[in-house]
């Protein structure tokens, strides 16, 4: 680190552009525990993050069963030794619907996790937006505006990701045009993948450059199908430079074969 330090204070001095931050990382991305979490699977999941050693994780919420004001607070406590125990890897949470459906939870959602629910951050050169659909169908006009300037204070930097729950651009790309308001800016900020969670199933679209994605089961009750790609999963996202590579990994025994989807192909 001070080796580098002193690298950028040379460039500086020789009036010469410091280095863009070279992509090198990876990160896990873990699916809905919940409704219904099916005991020891969410357990299982993180077990088997652990040994893929990733950089961070994210979820795409819906980590607590949620929906009373009157046991939240005990949900998340409930879930304290087992953040605890990976704590090496820095978490960020998106909201789901479980998550957030009162002023209360809000409130304890932002204080478990240490974020408000729509925030970004980066990474080397990546860029990440989280944003919040807990209690809507779609994504309220603020979000979109937050949204737009997080993307336009960052153009430069690639490759972008979008979290937040509830896929609601499934019948757009599917059925529609493909002509909505956040297809639009991603694809004129040069968003490269989209992620939600919410049905439980692994799907992957694309339009226009930009990768959709919904992740599957983490936890939450499913009728597991592999053909279906519904299954007890994770992935792994690799960058490299400008590339990107998404494996989704089955869980092994008892919950599944242990089997992977290259989302790359």
């Amino acid at each position: 680190m001070l080796r580098r330090r002193w690298v950028l204070l040379l460039l500086t001095a020789l009036g010469l552009p410091a280095q863009t931050p070279v992509n090198n990382f990876r990160f896990s991305i873990i699916g809905d525990r919940t409704g219904s979490a099916v005991p020891a699977v969410y357990e299982q999941v993180w077990r088997e993050v652990d040994r893929l050693r990733p950089d961070f994780v994210l979820n795409v919420g819906d980590t607590i069963q949620g929906r009373s004001d009157a046991t939240v607070e005990a949900e998340w406590q409930a879930l304290r030794p087992l953040f605890h125990r990976y704590r090496r890897y820095p978490l960020y949470f998106v909201a789901g619907n479980h998550d957030i459906w009162s002023t209360f939870s809000a409130k304890i959602f932002e204080r478990e996790t240490g974020r408000p629910p729509s925030y970004s951050f980066r990474f080397q050169n990546a860029h990440f937006t989280v944003l919040d659909n807990s209690q809507t169908a779609d994504l309220e006009l603020k979000q979109l505006e937050f949204l737009e300037s997080e993307l336009k204070a960052n153009r430069s930097r690639d490759p972008k990701f979008v979290f937040f729950h509830k896929p609601f651009w499934i019948p757009f790309l599917q059925f529609q045009s493909g002509e909505f308001p956040l297809h639009r800016l991603a694809r004129e900020y040069g968003v490269r993948y989209v992620v939600s969670g919410h049905l439980h199933f692994l799907l992957k679209m694309e339009r226009d450059g930009v990768t959709y994605l919904q992740m599957g089961s983490s936890g939450a009750k499913i009728e597991p199908d592999f053909e279906k790609r519904a299954f007890y999963q994770h992935a792994l996202v690799e960058v490299r430079g400008g590339e990107v590579r998404i494996t989704v990994h089955e869980l092994g025994p008892p919950y599944g074969e242990g089997r992977s989807v290259d989302l790359s192909r």
